[in-house]
């Protein structure tokens, strides 16, 4: 039996809405009854305006279902799954007649505009919707239709842009044409738009190329701002929230991104941005558009999550030379060296000033003792016996060692031992073996160096382990503890004579972050040599030690000589200025990547 229950005028929100979806705001006020049967709502009948209006009336389900019929043509049967070539948009959700038909037939997202709250209570269709259902269903609830059409287009976004495909109902079209009746006009018209076509530009035409920046809490984010900045070049920062990579909003973000900058490539930092899966590259390979992905720590500590991420779309640049053929060997087609930098902005001679007098000293030292963080890397790697056992006679080894990769130095130098790390699980518990025998390794190597400063009671800026190190040391270190890089570091390097440098292990044939900072602030710096260093600086420029033997005498030679100290300095801070800003390195950059993206359409990119 058929009977009539009233439901109040519509309220201001909806019953329930979708993550992601437009605010709304009142509707018209219209009076709502419920036709039911056996209890359940049937039917909907409005009175709206001094017009009454029913939902379904005599043509019942086959009113809504006859909406959902040119959509659902390719099916044989009317339980045959359809694949659509699109993302379906219901005008209206109804008595759910058509909803549901969709949920069960297709197996992708759907999108809901019913703007009338009144007409969901009492349906009830959205609110019985299992989790399962919820989850593939988007209600945009949005009483501006041009609010309505942005929060359409955020979700379209989300789903790579995928075309709109949208059912009208002709309750709706008849209750607020308005309304249902333009989105039905703007929709239907967006279903010849393409997409990808209006995404896809030549890339690198103009004088001045315009960057996507994949950003996230990587201290050198900051730098790469601020040369952008130097060299007038347009960017725009895509924030990265946390780890979890290529989500539905980081997509989103991205395709908005690319539609409204519309730019020259993306960048990113130790492949931040990038998911293991192989979506962003999909995704970027479609859109055309290249990614310069800069790895300033070991890339293959990083690079083996990726294997599925090998693009002709993504250009790899790498701080250390001796990366480049290796990453090459893994299938990536374009690698380029592009070593640190400096921001001579932040490390500048007059940042000394206001500086502690703790901080003064003859020598010193900023850096890590690595006890801990070996300890830790062991406990956490629970290595089995046969590699723990000879773990620290390996460290040394691998120290004394030229060969730079730990897997080639065990198979040549240590077969036995190269066995039981090929036995380890999976690549990635080797690579954690590998950190750990070279974080040992420049444990080791830093000790011996540092130690020979003792005469000279150095500072030392660093963790509690180095009161271990040198506990049964006649002469012991000053210690301080560790201070920031950003905001201490370049008042600190002016306040010693000699600021001292020993290279970490994980890159025996480059440079670091060092002996470009502290040049930059017109301070001394004794490093030890790199072969790599020998593109980076002449002789007078810089000073170096080949042996760790050698640092008494030139820290003696050079504390006693002040006048060569600053010449040194001074031709170091030169050098740095000229060529190793990271507005020199963002600008190498991009002229590779306008060397191998740029063309006067669309198309491939070039080879080589």
């Amino acid at each position: 039996m058929k009977t009539r229950r009233d439901i109040p005028a519509a309220s201001s929100r909806p019953a329930e809405s979708a993550p992601g979806t437009a605010a709304d705001a009142p509707a018209a006020s219209l009076r709502v009854e419920a036709v039911t049967e056996d209890g359940r709502p049937v039917d909907i009948r409005v009175e709206l305006a001094g017009r009454s209006l029913t939902m379904l009336g005599s043509g019942g389900a086959r009113r809504e279902l006859d909406a959902l019929r040119p959509l659902l043509a390719g099916a044989a049967s009317a339980t045959k799954t359809v694949s659509l070539d699109g993302l379906p948009v219901l005008l209206g959700c109804g008595m759910g007649h058509a909803l549901r038909a969709l949920l069960e037939r297709t197996s992708g997202p759907v999108a809901v505009v019913e703007k009338e709250t009144a007409i969901q209570q009492a349906t009830g269709v959205l609110a019985a919707l299992d989790p399962a259902e919820r989850e593939r269903v988007s209600v945009v609830c949005a009483t501006d239709p041009q609010e309505a059409l942005r929060a359409l287009s955020r979700w379209q976004a989300a789903h790579q842009g995928t075309r709109f495909l949208p059912v009208a109902l002709p309750f709706y079209q008849r209750l607020d044409r308005a309304y249902y009746g333009y989105l039905r006009e703007q929709l239907a018209a967006s279903e010849h738009f393409d997409f990808w076509g209006r995404a896809r530009q030549p890339r690198f035409r103009g004088k001045t190329p315009r960057v996507l920046l994949l950003a996230s809490k990587y201290f050198l984010i900051g730098e790469i701002i601020g040369a952008c900045k130097a060299l007038g070049i347009a960017y725009e920062l895509l924030q990265i929230e946390d780890e979890t990579l290529a989500r539905a909003d980081f997509v989103q973000k991205l395709l908005h991104a690319v539609l409204t900058f519309r730019p020259d490539c993306c960048i990113t930092l130790n492949h931040m941005g990038v998911d293991v899966e192989g979506v962003l590259m999909d995704l970027l390979a479609r859109l055309e558009l290249p990614l310069a992905s800069w790895f300033v720590d070991n890339p293959h500590l990083i690079i083996h999550l990726y294997s599925r991420c090998v693009s002709p779309w993504t250009a790899l640049f790498t701080w250390d030379a001796d990366n480049v053929e290796s990453l090459r060997s893994v299938g990536f087609q374009h690698v380029a060296y592009l070593p640190l930098g400096t921001d001579p902005q932040r490390f500048c001679p007059r940042a000394g000033g206001g500086a502690p007098a703790e901080w003064r000293s003859d020598v010193s030292f900023v850096g890590n003792s690595m006890i801990y963080k070996v300890g830790m890397r062991l406990k956490k790697g629970r290595f089995p016996r046969a590699l723990l056992l000879p773990f620290y006679r390996c460290a040394a080894a691998f120290m004394a060692s030229d060969t730079r990769s730990v897997a080639d130095f065990l198979r040549e130098d240590l077969p036995d031992v190269y066995a039981h790390y090929m036995a380890l699980p999976d690549n990635e518990a080797r690579l954690a073996y590998e950190t750990a025998l070279t974080w040992q390794a420049t444990r080791l190597y830093r000790n011996g160096c540092v130690r020979e400063l003792l005469p000279f009671s150095p500072l030392i800026v660093g963790d509690g382990g180095w009161n271990i190190e040198f506990r049964h040391d006649a002469r012991k270190p000053r210690l301080l503890d560790p201070i920031t890089y950003y905001t201490d570091l370049p008042r600190f390097y002016p306040c010693s004579a000699i600021n001292f440098n020993c290279t970490s292990k994980q890159m025996k044939g480059a440079v670091n972050q060092r002996i470009f900072d502290v040049p930059a602030t017109g301070a001394f710096v004794l490093t030890d040599w790199r072969p790599q260093m020998e593109a980076l600086f002449e002789p007078h420029e810089i000073v170096c030690y080949q042996d760790k033997a050698e640092i008494p005498d030139l820290v003696r030679h050079y504390l006693a000589h002040p006048e060569e100290r600053q010449a040194v300095a001074r031709a170091g801070r030169d050098r740095v200025l000229r060529c190793h800003t990271w507005a020199h390195r963002l600008k190498d950059m991009l002229d590779e990547m306008r060397r191998i993206y740029a063309t006067p359409t669309a198309d491939a990119p070039r080879q080589g």
